[in-house]
This record gives C-alpha cells, sequence and structure tokens, in this order.
C-alpha cells in the first residue's frame, strides 16, 4: 500500500499544494514552521479522520478562510483509491472514500493502516496512563473492529455510570438496583478488552524487544509490564462491586480497564526517571517499529510509516541503524522530515538509499 498523491486545500499554512508521491521514501525538508509536519497530519487525517496534533479539526482550517479539505489517492491491495475529508466552520466533518461519504468514521479506521514517530511521543513515557492506553487502543483498533466498538461502547457506558454516581451524591440518594443496571453492560464489555489488550502484548512486546535491541546494539535492557487491575484474575463486574462504596464516596467509577497502564522500565528502573533522552528516544522508536511489524502481520500489508523530526538526540549509529532499517526490510512507503536537507541527503547516501526529495518555505513545496 502507498499514497500516490496528496492535496491540501486551506489546510493550516497552506492554501493550496498538490503533490505527487511514489512508493518507497519521501522526504520534506525545511526550517522549523514551513509546514513539514502539517504534511504529515494531513497524511494522518486520511488514515485516522484526524489530526494527531491537535484535538479540534477547526484549528487546522487556515487564517481567515472557512473550511479545510484533504484529498489522498491510495493504491492498495492492487486497487486505487480517493479519500477526501473536509471541515468547515459550524458544519460536521465529511469524510468520503471514492465520492462516498461514511455513516460512521469508525468503519474507515484500520483501512489505510499507519504509524506515526514524532517528538510528540515523549507524552508515552511523560504523561498519565491516558497516553499509554491510547497507544494500545489505537493498534488493536486498527486491525479489530470488534475492539474498536465494544471500546467505544464501554466509554459510553462508563459516562453514563459516573453520571448516576454524582446524581446520587447530589440527591442524597444511593441505589445499588440501578446501578447494577450499568455493571451488569460495563462488566462483559470490561473483560473483553483486557483480554483483547492481554493477549497482544504477549505478541507485542517480544517484537518491541527485537527492534529495541537492533537499535541500541544490545547495549541496555528493558521492559514492558502491562499493569491491570484485572491481572488478578477478577471478572470486572466482581471488581465493581469490590469497589462500590469507594465509587459513592469518590462520585466516579474508581476502577476497571479505564485505569490500566504500561509500566517502562530500563535495567528495572523507571525510564522515565533513569535513561537518557537518547535511551528515551531509542524505546520510543522501538515502540513505533513493532507497533509497525504488528500491524503489518495483521493486515498482510505494510502501513504508511511517518518519521516527523526524530534525528535529534539520536547519535549516528543509532541513526544508521534506523534508516538501513527501514530502507532494507521492506517497510513499504515511508515519510520523513527534517530541519537539514544536507542530513537527510548524508543519511540516505550511507545508507544507499534513494528518496524523493520536497523541500518545503512558506506554504509552497518545491521537488529537489
Amino acid at each position: 500500500m502507498y499514497l500516490k498523491s496528496l492535496s491540501l486545500y486551506n489546510f493550516k499554512n497552506f492554501e493550496e499544494a498538490n503533490i505527487a508521491l511514489a512508493p518507497g521514501i519521501v522526504c520534506f525538508t525545511g526550517l522549523n514552521g514551513e509546514g513539514k509536519t502539517n504534511l504529515l497530519d494531513a497524511i494522518h487525517y486520511l488514515s485516522f479522520c484526524k489530526s494527531f496534533l491537535v484535538s479540534s479539526d477547526v484549528l487546522n482550517i487556515r487564517f481567515n478562510e472557512s473550511y479545510f479539505a484533504v484529498q489522498g489517492t491510495f493504491i492498495a491491495h492492487d486497487k486505487e483509491d480517493v479519500i477526501y475529508c473536509a471541515v468547515k466552520y459550524g458544519e460536521r466533518k465529511v469524510f468520503k472514500k471514492n465520492q462516498k461519504e461514511y455513516s460512521k468514521l469508525a468503519d474507515h479506521i484500520g483501512n489505510y493502516p499507519l504509524v506515526i514517530i514524532s517528538p510528540l511521543d515523549s507524552n508515552l513515557i511523560t504523561d498519565g496512563s491516558d497516553e499509554r492506553r491510547r497507544f494500545l487502543d489505537s493498534i488493536i483498533s486498527q486491525y479489530n473492529r470488534e475492539y474498536l466498538e465494544k471500546l467505544i461502547q464501554y466509554n459510553k457506558v462508563l459516562a453514563q455510570r459516573n453520571a448516576l454516581l454524582k446524581q446520587f451524591a447530589e440527591n442524597g440518594n444511593f441505589n445499588y438496583s440501578v446501578l447494577e443496571i450499568w455493571d451488569v453492560q460495563l462488566g462483559p464489555l470490561g473483560d473483553y478488552i483486557f483480554n483483547e489488550r492481554k493477549d497482544f502484548l504477549e505478541k507485542f512486546i517480544p517484537v518491541f524487544y527485537r527492534y529495541f535491541d537492533i537499535i541500541s546494539n544490545k547495549k541496555e535492557e528493558v521492559k514492558i509490564h502491562y499493569i491491570s487491575q484485572l491481572n488478578q484474575e477478577l471478572k470486572m463486574e466482581d471488581l465493581l462491586s469490590s469497589a462500590i462504596n469507594k465509587d459513592r464516596s469518590a462520585q466516579y467509577t474508581s476502577v476497571g480497564i479505564h485505569k490500566d497502564d504500561l509500566d517502562f522500565l530500563i535495567k528495572n528502573f523507571a525510564l522515565k526517571k533513569h535513561a537518557s533522552q537518547g535511551q528515551q528516544k531509542s524505546f520510543l522508536i522501538a515502540l513505533k517499529l513493532a507497533q509497525f511489524e504488528f500491524l503489518k502481520q495483521k493486515k498482510g500489508e505494510a502501513p504508511l510509516l511517518l518519521l516527523d523530526d526524530i534525528f535529534d538526540k539520536l547519535d549516528d549509529t543509532r541513526i544508521a541503524r534506523l534508516i538501513d532499517l527501514v530502507s532494507k526490510e521492506n517497510f513499504g512507503q515511508v515519510f520523513i522530515t527534517d530541519t537539514q536537507k544536507e542530513r537527510i541527503e548524508h543519511i540516505l547516501h550511507t545508507a544507499h538509499s534513494e528518496a524523493l526529495i520536497y523541500s518545503i518555505s512558506g506554504g509552497k513545496i518545491l521537488k529537489e
């Protein structure tokens, strides 16, 4: 699978841009703030129906304009598909495949898998458990539609249960039987999500270890542990029942798979506190490459791989290993952004790799 072309209209700092692409490595070079990452974000929209940079779609509309549109042509399974996304102030987002609008955006997720490695990935280490659960869910949802649907349903039921707990506290009237109605729904959903996450991680973590060893040349020992209240062979419904008094006091659901987390370790110490910036970056890159490999196996084709400004804080040896890896192990189409065209050219020359290179400046795209 690869993206054959990309068109932008009023998207961030681009008034209009049309780019011809090709399989293999595609590079966007230019100074910070010129729009390199914006191009990757446009590609992300075509895969996930949303930005990886901002939570509100309208923030991507070019200043003083009323809408933006992004369109891309994919070649997948020997077929050409045109994907179109448009956002206009005051209206709902429009998302189409071959001119036919989706009734649910969730139906699109996973059709054109994508993995992005960017500076924002540091949130997986530095931020709370929400980020790490989102990482898990984003991978599993791309190959398991049932998981995505049950995750959406779980979050809706959880919100209803939390609203009920708050209502009980405000009214001073706690009703166990009414709360059980939501517990009966939440229980099976939580059990399913936990089992899917556990099964995924049992297969994913060894792949991650392999990629980390390649990037670090086996110089560091790292571990990932799955932390879940259901790890003790409990059922979700039993867990909810055991925490009923705590939930009543807290006015929200204090237990469940929405509390799951991943523990990242280096030499048995917390990665966040004991790893250098280079070691943390190597850890994150290995995570994302393992994500890529896992999706490739599940989907039967290579996802798009987006590498956004990843060379800072990596030594030359690790950079060389990474580029050699993505250029020689059938990684498919790879997009790379960097501020230094000379560095990109040197890295590609060292790895004996060819690439399509574009220079980005002031919202304009020039082929080198």
